[in-house]
């Protein structure tokens, strides 16, 4: 089967609120977990290594399995964060953070939790040998110095605002002996964290099957197992849910939501989401995709709304550039493009093909809301332009072999980082960057900018001046952000979605009836 401070004082205070809401979340000791809970997703993720991933499929199931220093979450339609494994965290300097530790809290393993642990996740996803893909987002970091077994202490290079977002989303803390006496191909598909459940076993495309933490330092889950089945297939997901297969089907196309809505055994749930859908150009290869003009022109020749309407039933919302409005950073004053086409054949005519020209289009089967009939449809729209597309579908496992490192021309890609600005902006668009498919060099001043400077309102600018910048040269076609949809068993109990696909079962103490 194949189923996201500026003075000393002000920030000891933020210290002491910290402190008050880290002793709220050590929650009472419930009954024994009992029962099983099937979530079923798109695709299997390909690795459970937390440090070496960049997809949402393998995020689902790490976030069950470990914990970060700080967990981040939505408030208000905001970003905000609370205390994790880090019960505090203080700006000593400008360029020194100081993280005091939880203490009691073991690996599944057995091994204790403690500032070791913190420094070598750090130190290991740093090593550039690593290759871990979220290497970027610590770069400012020079050191992490050991205080005592329950501090550490974080020496930046610059200032560096994103610290504790980059934290909160990228940062899961592994156990240091089990890493070094098993290795990372092990790790990959062993996983050993704090986490709310343990990692049982991993049947590659069948399922992932976790078992509940009963020791956990928030106290045990309520769900004895939780399982991950891929199924990529949309049709497959609903049919599974609706026959009691599965009790979570996350990715349910809109066209789908009445005949769940109408099931005594399963409902419907919506959240925005913080997911940016775009198609990536790349600008680097000779071709017509390095004249601005022509990118332009495909911006132009694609009408956003008509496809928020026509293929995701308007579940969706059109964006300008690559930031949305739960993201710090994001400018609503950057408008989405108009859907022109006369003005797209100009461009391409003043930019020497006035007959237009051929790319292929790459996208993936099932990871994105309509993802496939989105391509099919933009391809249609830009047909009418003389840009001819041939759309090619990909598995999820095929497919994260193709974009990261420029194989393709255009490709389809969701992204929602950190919630920051700088989890998109500087990943995807700053020059030399792995997933970056351009270089523009007034475009990566400012991002440096804003990521080397505590002043909040200072980044806005420079946010807000980046965002115009590559909206005006167009390195993607900037698409939409739309709804998370699901469905869920009505059995199911005490379960949100979130805006980061995350689907935390444990966040919400979720159990079955």
């Amino acid at each position: 089967m194949r189923w996201t401070m500026r003075n000393r004082a002000r920030v000891s205070w933020v210290t002491v609120l910290l402190a008050l809401v880290a002793a709220a979340w050590v929650l009472p000791v419930h009954a024994q977990p009992k029962g099983r809970l099937v979530i079923a997703q798109g695709g299997d993720p390909s690795t459970l290594d937390p440090h070496m991933h960049a997809e949402n499929y393998t995020f689902a199931v790490i976030r069950h399995t470990f914990d970060h220093l700080i967990r981040r979450f939505v408030k208000d339609g905001k970003l905000a964060h609370e205390p994790e494994l880090a019960t505090s965290w203080t700006a000593l300097n400008p360029t020194t953070w100081e993280f005091k530790l939880r203490r009691g809290v073991k690996f599944h393993n057995g091994e204790d939790f403690n500032a070791e642990a913190v420094k070598f996740s750090i130190e290991r996803v740093l090593n550039p040998a690593q290759k871990a893909r979220w290497r970027w987002a610590f770069s400012e970091i020079e050191r992490v110095d050991i205080v005592d077994d329950f501090t550490v202490r974080m020496i930046t290079r610059k200032p560096f605002p994103t610290l504790i977002t980059n934290l909160a989303f990228t940062m899961p803390i592994v156990p240091p002996r089990y890493v070094r006496e098993k290795g990372d191909a092990y790790v990959a598909t062993h996983p050993v964290g704090t986490g709310p459940f343990k990692f049982v076993r991993w049947t590659k495309d069948e399922e992932i099957v976790l078992e509940a933490n009963e020791g956990y330092w928030r106290g045990a889950p309520k769900t004895k197992t939780v399982v991950f089945k891929p199924i990529p297939e949309e049709s497959t997901r609903v049919a599974a849910l609706l026959s009691s297969q599965v009790d979570i089907a996350r990715g349910v196309p809109p066209s789908l939501v009445r005949q769940i809505e109408e099931s005594p055994r399963a409902k419907v749930m919506k959240v925005p989401s913080a997911l940016n859908i775009h198609i990536v150009l790349d600008t680097l290869k000779e071709g017509p995709l390095k004249d601005k003009r022509i990118r332009q022109a495909i911006n132009y020749g694609v009408d956003k709304v008509a496809l928020i309407k026509n293929i995701l039933e308007g579940n969706g919302f059109p964006l300008g550039g690559p930031l949305t409005p739960v993201m710090f950073g994001y400018d609503p004053a950057v408008k989405p493009y108009s859907y022109d086409p006369e003005k797209a054949k100009r461009l391409l005519a003043e930019a020497g093909y006035p007959q237009g020209f051929s790319l292929t289009l790459n996208v993936p089967s099932g990871r994105y809301l309509k993802d496939k009939e989105l391509a099919e449809a933009i391809a249609g729209q830009l047909q009418k332009v003389a840009i001819r597309l041939q759309v090619v579908v990909h598995e999820w496992g095929t497919y994260v072999t193709k974009w990261p490192d420029g194989v393709v021309p255009m490709y389809m890609l969701g992204w929602a980082g950190t919630w920051d600005a700088d989890g998109i902006l500087s990943p995807l668009f700053l020059s030399g960057q792995r997933f970056s498919r351009w270089s523009n060099p007034d475009f990566d001043r400012l991002v440096e900018a804003a990521r080397n400077t505590l002043d909040q309102s200072e980044r806005l600018r420079l946010y807000s001046q980046a965002s115009t910048l590559a909206h005006e040269e167009a390195p993607w076609l900037f698409l939409l952000h739309g709804m998370d949809i699901y469905g869920v068993n009505r059995g199911v109990m005490d379960w949100e979605p979130t805006s980061d696909e995350g689907t935390s079962t444990w966040m919400f103490k979720t159990w079955k009836k």
